[in-house]
């Protein structure tokens, strides 16, 4: 196919899903001389919250945190519903007229940073034509997240083949799928899980949650009472921003203290599904993990609906291994049987830095899995790329919008100096590589080893903490002995350009 006519954007977003279109409202409100554009490789804006279309799907983070900083959540739920966290990615977009820079049906497939011209040469494809799309840029921004959008993770199950119902993985949900009245196995114990099966409890004969192990689960109120009070008595601007460190600063405190004093936020978790739960459940069967609070993201019940589900009859848990499908269901190591007309593999999700994007620097390829992470965005020795990645024990906005906000103060810089090239360099050679997301979930230990690094100290360090990001990205200099921005020519020493 022939290629499009090359052009050149100051700054290139990749995704325009919540992180793309913050990045977008951030570029053209403090960046106005910059041209952008956002390629999105789908079809429609919103990313995970339009890709996802189980019955249930909602935040699992307080949507006063999960919303934009600059556009705060005015719903009435603080754990929102997925067709509404949609409609307000949407609405932002469309507001500030972001919405009007993304390009749909462009893959970006390739970037090769030229020291020689000073910017990325992009190869996208467009999946809507088939054509190959040939572009520079003065900057990559990575908001694509890190799940693989094509498909999720299923793992290898003896005797598919046989189960003459239907398999379903919730990324690839069937808009003509019946289940009123039917028999439902719910493969999986995560967030994915227990957001299904109080929702298809609702319409089905049964829904069981099968998982190989229990999750810690806790249930938090859909509308926040100390917000709605705040919302009601004080300005919008001061209660917004208040509500927002309010939640930002509850939700730290208790990860660091579940990391702290993990056997006393065991029995605190314990004590609520003892109030939740049926007398005489088996909650140590079920629900007690063999990990301690936070080494796994913990899942988050609005009201407690999977626990209702369960007192109501309509829910069972059953913790088993799967021998084998069979022609009605599952048969289970106990030697159980389950029966099923539809089974949900609710197995989790596949990871994929970058989207994929095969990264080079004057043609030599990123060894992406040897690079340290600068400030959980930038990676070392990789110029003019910044990576929007959010908390894994907190909500993603929080993070993305920190670093969106040095991304436009590092444009800005750059610009006013006159220096073509930012890039973090570690010249410490005491830093220990480790690993970068620290959750144990399966779905991140199956793809550790193709992500890039964190170091042993700061500023290669990942704090996943609102309070020392903000004023690591938000409070600090640039200029901190790490970046090195300048203009090199091929083959020689960079003169170091100092940030004011």
């Amino acid at each position: 196919m022939p290629a499009i006519a090359t052009e050149h954007l100051d700054v290139l977003v990749i995704g325009a899903g919540l992180s793309g279109i913050g990045a977008g409202h951030y570029i053209q409100s403090e960046c106005p001389w910059a041209s952008y554009a956002i390629f999105e490789a789908r079809g429609a804006i919103g990313g995970t919250w339009d890709l996802f279309r189980y019955p249930g799907i909602r935040s699992d983070s307080d949507m006063f945190t999960l919303g934009y900083s600059f556009r705060p959540w005015n719903g009435d739920k603080s754990i929102a519903d997925g067709d509404s966290i949609l409609q307000y990615i949407k609405d932002t977009a469309a507001e500030d007229g972001i919405d009007r820079h993304i390009r749909f049906h462009h893959r970006v497939v390739a970037a090769d940073w030229s020291t020689d011209d000073g910017c990325w040469h992009v190869t996208a494809h467009r999946t809507d034509t088939d054509e190959t799309v040939h572009l520079t840029a003065g900057f990559l921004f990575s908001c694509s997240g890190y799940y693989r959008y094509d498909h999720g993770y299923t793992p290898e199950f003896e005797g598919t083949e046989r189960f003459r119902g239907r398999i379903i993985h919730p990324q690839r949900w069937p808009d003509d799928l019946d289940y009123e009245g039917k028999r439902i196995v719910v493969i999986g114990s995560g967030a994915t899980a227990v957001t299904l099966v109080p929702a298809l409890a609702r319409g089905a004969a049964h829904v069981t949650m099968l998982q190989r192990s229990p999750s810690y689960i806790a249930s938090l109120p859909a509308k926040d009472p100390v917000a709605e009070v705040l919302r009601k008595v004080l300005p919008a601007r001061w209660a917004n921003q208040i509500v927002r460190w309010m939640k930002a600063l509850t939700t730290q405190g208790s990860y660091q203290f579940s990391r702290r004093w993990p056997n006393a936020m065991k029995k605190i978790l314990r004590k609520m599904l003892e109030r939740e739960l049926p007398v005489g459940f088996d909650i140590d069967t079920h629900f007690t993990p063999r990990y301690n609070p936070w080494d796994q993201r913990l899942c988050v019940v609005p009201n407690g609906d999977l626990f209702r589900a369960i007192k109501a009859g309509g829910v069972s848990v059953v913790t088993d291994h799967i021998r084998t499908f069979t022609e009605n269901g599952l048969l289970l190591e106990s030697g159980a049987e389950l029966d099923a007309d539809i089974i949900i593999t609710a197995t989790g999700l596949e990871l994929l830095f970058l989207g994929g994007i095969e990264l080079s620097v004057d043609g030599e390829a990123i060894d992406l899995p040897n690079k340290l992470v600068y400030k959980g965005m930038m990676l070392e020795g990789v110029p003019n790329l910044a990576i929007a990645v959010g908390y894994t024990n907190a909500s993603w906005t929080l993070k993305c919008d920190l670093t969106c906000d040095y991304v436009v103060r590092l444009l800005n810089h750059m610009r006013a100096s006159g220096v073509r090239q930012a890039m973090p360099v570690n010249d410490d050679a005491e830093i220990v590589p480790q690993p970068l997301l620290g959750l144990m979930s399966g779905y991140i230990m199956r793809s550790a080893h193709r992500f890039p690094k964190q170091g042993s100290k700061f500023p290669w360090q990942v704090h996943q903490s609102y309070l020392k990001d903000y004023r690591t990205l938000k409070m600090s200099d640039l200029d901190d002995g790490v970046m090195r921005f300048s203009n090199p020519v091929l083959g020689e020493q960079p003169v170091v350009a100092k940030a004011s």
